[in-house]
């Protein structure tokens, strides 16, 4: 069993800063690419940042320069620091890693069960 649980969502005005974190826990042999995306109402689940095992990072063009993923290998954790933030920010986060549980030698996608991000204008 692998879960990952989100935190950090909340309300917050145009131009705040809020951080997000996703742990993730269980039989985990190997945590390979970290992700956070986004769903807005109305819309396609999107790639907001991607992080590699080896911390390469790649970014949506829309948050280049305001956000920030990073990951903590110790502890099986990803981050996104989200500054500068507008109200076409305002989605559900999730985040999804690529895990290889113990004693198999498939790579699975997992995700979170997301949390709400609001930038009120």
């Amino acid at each position: 069993q692998v879960q990952l649980v989100e935190s950090g969502g909340d309300l917050v005005q145009a131009g705040g800063s809020l951080r997000l974190s996703c742990a993730a826990s269980g039989s985990i042999a190997r945590i390979n690419d970290m992700a956070w995306y986004r769903q807005a109402p109305g819309q396609q689940r999107e790639l907001v940042a991607v992080i590699t095992s080896g911390g390469s990072t790649n970014y949506q063009d829309s948050v280049k320069g305001r956000f920030t993923i990073a990951r903590d290998n110790a502890k099986n954790t990803v981050f996104l620091q989200m500054n500068s933030l507008k109200p076409e920010d305002t989605a559900v986060y999730y985040c999804k890693a690529d895990i290889t549980r113990m004693w198999s030698v498939r790579i699975n996608p997992y995700w979170g069960q997301g949390t709400q991000v609001t930038v009120s204008s």
